[in-house]
């Protein structure tokens, strides 16, 4: 197993604790986002953090825009009192947003080229999703952080 599949199984599987967090059956794009911006250290982390995206402001993204969506169809979960969720009692399972990330990080550069900073690319090159309506709700320029994940994966080169 390489390097990067170490690497990868880790970042799986914090991303598999976010999706147990949040009641899920499935692992999705924005746990995926989750898991990198707690990796300290990491090159997707550091680009994380000078957009200043940290783990507890990637959450509180999603959870703006777990409100904003209920919001849409008239629900209020201040005004229903809901429930925080449950732990999934199930292993979560890969779910699609997060296979297309990850099928788009892939398609970025040779496996044995792979870093943190391609799984982020992959993830920041959805267009539609909870991640871009999250990142767009926290005043993030998708397309702007996209551009430094490149530049700072051309200056590693």
């Amino acid at each position: 197993m390489s390097a990067f599949d170490k690497y990868l199984h880790a970042v799986i599987v914090r991303a598999m604790d976010e999706a147990q967090d949040d009641g899920s059956a499935t692992i999705d794009a924005h746990h995926l986002l989750l898991s990198l911006a707690a990796d300290q250290g990491s090159t997707a982390q550091q680009v994380l953090t000078s957009a200043g995206l940290d783990r507890a402001t990637v959450r509180e993204a999603l959870d703006r825009e777990f409100e904003h969506s209920l919001s849409m169809v008239g629900v209020s979960p201040a005004a229903y009192g809901l429930p925080g969720p449950s732990h999934a009692s199930q292993q979560p399972k890969m779910g699609a947003s997060a296979r297309l990330a990850l099928e788009r990080s892939f398609a970025c550069a040779r496996k044995k080229d792979l870093r943190s900073a391609h799984l982020l690319l992959g993830i920041l090159q959805a267009q539609f999703g909870t991640v871009p309506r999250a990142l767009a709700l926290a005043g993030i320029d998708q397309a702007e952080l996209e551009d430094h994940v490149r530049q700072t994966l051309t200056s590693q080169e």
